[in-house]
């Protein structure tokens, strides 16, 4: 077993492939992070405890799964939150409609409620069983307790738990050699955070980009885009970032990369107006090229021996290949002016559709083969299309539908056209095991409840987004009159708006406090948003919970879905303060919750001090905000706030404050600034508010 860094830990067997995902990693691990994060400096598995065969079909390992382990990670994950007791297969799949592993971002890495990660290094279709199953003969000696003989279907037929000891048996094809990454603890946060550093550190987006996303009408033209984009403005609904969906090209499924100026003559006129309102501008593409792009010639020899979509699938693993795509993003869009891009259909496999991919079978000059560019597509394209942006010096947020292992660094967000509220919080919930971003973004709605209801998820998750890619008007404005779940009308969509723009500004105000969550992520590996067992992994009732979650360190949030008056909240131990109400509860116990149509149960942990901005319309370019801080609690404990200028990569030279916010002996709080960002971006104090003594349903 070698040690590789602080806490991390490296089992070989064999000779691992050319091709995975720490082999191919772009970005370098946070060493000097990882060695202030303390542990017992020892493998929490042991190279003894690891048992590997290597078989016609490939490897197979098993590794120790204690009675009381639970098993969670392996990238995102729509359907389940803790996988004990179930077999899951690492693949990359559009359409995941079933909890057999499949996922957008298949992620080959675990973590257990015993403190500790491992990270199969390996970009095949890798397959997980998590304790389903016992060696031959393990069952002989147990106590045979009188069991009755099942009858019906879910007697003989339904989910069981393999009891005891168990192992996790790993199957890996193709491959004869294979790298082990252990990750020590000592707590299940840590191990992530381990993780999440040796990829790289997690990301800092820019500050706008913690802002309100709108994306506009598939076939909006310049006409449509400036109603919209105006329209906004007049009517005070917040958004920074002005989304284009495929119609802005000339080809699109597969690509041109040239604006259609049919469409939008003069594109670069309505670029600046949107510049001018203070929009930032973000395109849909996809990585498939059409004979059209003046990418085509160039790109040919370093492309896949199969179409898609009668476009070339460019090998962004080949040097060549990366260089001309981005050089073309940053000469004609980066460059003048373009923030981020929508990186779409880049999770096609060939499952549900058979013609969206290439097949497995696919030969890459890099020497990958199908089944690997499946599942390396996603975090190859992030690293091209971060490039342009390194360049310029400026940084960018984006949404990306495919990712893998080794994410965190790469600025992008996933999102999908499956369209269930409730997978799309669970997806909120797991993204942090796996060094991932998640967007459970709002399309159409069919009623005004479940429009709020949504948005609300959107406003409290990383990224706050209406795709309204389906609809030419904003979708407070499809409904007119409508009967919501307690029996009362909306006359006119203004009422809605009404109640979208306040939901708006709540995310508004609540930048500082996430830009402070996302640099924990950059520069200590902390998940911005995580499961609430992350956190308190030695409180059994939280390991199935996948409806609620942590946004940063002071805040639980629990959406609620269309058709839902009330629902139950787990607070775990400690007290809580209603974000709403300011009521206080005692941590331990579950509550009925019913907060009204535009409210959901949000809580802060008591005696937390939250920064709080004075909602704006958009981010401004120097990102400084007017915060007031709550105190919670009769003892609140000091917090940092981070700043800088919100939107360079100035902060990886240390040009950067950490705000220490403080509840003295007094009547108010102090702030006192530690750093050597000067700029302009510096948020003020202006006032500090004291939430005590209030008692509520605990």
């Amino acid at each position: 077993m070698e040690k590789i860094a602080n806490g991390v830990w490296r089992w070989r067997f064999g000779q691992p492939e050319a091709h995975t995902p720490v082999t191919m990693r772009e970005k370098t691990l946070q060493a000097e992070a990882l060695e202030r994060l303390g542990c017992e400096d020892r493998p929490p598995v042991s190279q003894g405890d690891i048992e590997v065969k290597a078989t016609p079909r490939g490897l197979q390992l098993e590794l120790p799964l204690k009675a009381e382990e639970h098993v969670y990670g392996f990238g995102l994950q729509l359907h389940r939150v803790d996988h004990t007791g179930r077999k899951k297969v690492i693949r990359v799949n559009s359409d995941p409609v079933a909890d057999t592993g499949d996922s957008h971002a298949p992620v080959p890495f675990y973590v257990t409620t015993a403190g500790y990660g491992v990270l199969v290094d390996t970009s095949r279709y890798v397959t997980f069983y998590c304790g389903t199953n016992l060696r031959k003969g393990a069952s002989e000696h147990k106590k045979q307790e009188a069991k009755k003989i099942g009858t019906s279907e879910i007697e003989l037929y339904g989910y069981q738990v393999s009891e005891g000891d168990r192992t996790l048996v790993i199957d890996i094809p193709a491959a004869q050699g294979i790298d082990l990454y252990i990750f020590e603890g000592p707590g299940m946060k840590q191990a992530v955070q381990r993780y999440n550093l040796f990829s790289g550190g997690g990301c800092l987006p820019p500050a706008w980009g913690l802002g309100m996303w709108y994306r506009a009408y598939s076939a909006a033209k310049v006409d449509d885009v400036m109603r919209l984009a105006e329209g906004f403005r007049k009517d005070r609904m917040p958004v920074d970032v002005f989304g284009f969906e495929p119609g802005w090209q000339t080809k699109a499924y597969s690509c041109s990369f040239v604006w259609d100026e049919g469409r939008f003559p003069d594109h670069e006129a309505m670029l600046d107006k949107l510049y001018g309102m203070s929009y930032r501008v973000n395109l849909w593409e996809h990585l498939f090229v059409h004979p059209s792009s003046p990418m085509y010639p160039d790109l040919k020899p370093y492309s896949g021996s199969y179409e898609v979509w009668e476009g070339l699938v460019p090998d962004l693993a080949v040097k060549e290949a990366k260089d001309i795509f981005a050089s073309h993003h940053r000469s004609e869009f980066v460059d003048k002016g373009i923030a981020g891009f929508k990186l779409d259909e880049c999770d096609s496999s060939d499952f549900v559709h058979s013609n969206w991919s290439f097949p497995d079978v696919t030969e890459f000059p890099s020497g990958m083969d199908g089944e690997q560019m499946h599942n390396q597509l996603g975090i190859l394209y992030q690293a091209a299309i971060e490039a342009p942006f390194e360049a310029a010096g400026r940084r960018t947020l984006s949404q990306v539908r495919s990712s893998g292992a080794l994410a965190a660094p790469y600025p992008f967000v996933l999102y999908s056209d499956l369209y269930d509220h409730k997978v799309f919080i669970r997806g909120v919930v797991n993204c942090g095991f796996s060094g991932l971003l998640w967007s459970p973004e709002v399309r159409q709605a069919d009623s005004s409840e479940d429009l709020i209801r949504r948005i609300q998820t959107a406003v409290f998750s990383p990224m706050a987004l209406l795709n309204c890619w389906r609809i030419p008007n904003p979708p407070w404005m499809q409904v007119e009159r409508e009967k919501n779940v307690r029996g009362e009308y909306m006359d006119g969509y203004e009422k809605i708006r009404d109640i979208c723009r306040a939901l708006f500004e709540v995310r508004m105000s609540l930048i500082p406090y996430l830009y402070t969550s996302y640099a924990k992520y950059r520069l200590e590996g902390l998940p911005p948003f995580r499961a609430l067992v992350m956190d308190y992994s030695d409180d059994p009732q939280t390991f199935g919970i996948d409806d609620a979650y942590m946004m940063g360190d002071s805040l639980l949030v629990a959406p609620m879905v269309k058709g839902e008056t009330e629902r139950s909240v787990y607070l775990p131990k400690g007290n809580w303060r209603d974000f709403w109400t300011h009521e206080r509860y005692e941590g331990g116990q579950s509550y009925s919750c019913s907060p009204g149509l535009e409210r959901i149960p949000v809580f802060v942990k008591d005696n937390s001090l939250l920064p709080l901005a004075k909602p704006m319309s958009y981010v401004g370019e120097s990102g400084g905000f007017e915060i007031t801080v709550w105190a919670y609690g009769d003892a609140p404990e000091p917090c940092v706030l981070y700043e800088d200028d919100g939107v360079s990569f100035d902060y990886r030279d240390g040009t950067y404050n950490w705000v220490r916010l403080a509840w003295p002996q007094g009547d108010s709080g102090e702030a006192v600034r530690n750093g050597t960002y000067t700029g302009d971006a510096v948020n003020r104090i202006v006032g500090w508010e004291r939430i005590a003594h209030e008692e509520g349903a605990g």
